[in-house]
């Protein structure tokens, strides 16, 4: 009687392989080792820009402090988190894109398209990994038709709209590593 020793060996080798592999991911593309990193902290951004409404700060604060709470494990707290953000919105501008020609040449050619862009500067501080610390400016715009609408009627949902793609970008940049 022979015995065949080799697909029990074969299969505890297999086991051990990967029972000693470890993978990892996340819906969010975070790359944070919550061992490590287990709070942050968002100190308060002004509107240093001189335009936009007047809670656009306060605002921008709350939604960015929102969506790292939504998206990661983090405890949020008020001051020295181990990662921290801060910064100020730093432009606020509204600038033609389009113009429409007036028919009768006594009167001036309209705007048929406006912008808003909005630039945040965000700096970053990773107190577990330094070489992660940043300081960059996000930017992002809307369009809307002055033609149609004013200012007022739009205003406060585009500031929305462009908030959410800068505090995506900044989430991508800071604990994605994208």
């Amino acid at each position: 009687m022979t015995s065949n020793k080799y697909p029990a060996s074969l299969l505890c080798l297999v086991l051990l392989l990967f029972g000693s592999c470890k993978i990892e991911y996340s819906f969010t593309g975070t790359t944070i080792d919550y061992n490590v990193t287990q709070s942050f902290s968002v100190d308060n951004f002004f509107n240093d820009s001189g335009g936009g409404p007047a809670n656009m700060g306060q605002l921008f604060t709350e939604d960015l402090k929102d969506y790292f709470q939504r998206n990661t494990q983090l405890e949020l707290i008020q001051n020295g988190g181990d990662l921290q953000l801060s910064g100020a919105i730093t432009k606020y501008t509204i600038t033609p894109q389009a113009t429409v020609s007036n028919p009768n040449s006594n009167q001036p050619d309209r705007a048929g398209q406006m912008r808003i862009t909005i630039s945040v500067e965000v700096d970053f501080v990773n107190l577990d990994n330094e070489e992660e610390n940043s300081k960059r400016t996000f930017s992002f715009f809307q369009d809307y038709d002055p033609r149609n609408t004013t200012l007022l009627q739009v205003e406060t949902e585009l500031v929305e709209v462009i908030f959410e793609n800068i505090i995506q970008d900044v989430f991508t940049s800071t604990v994605a590593n994208w």
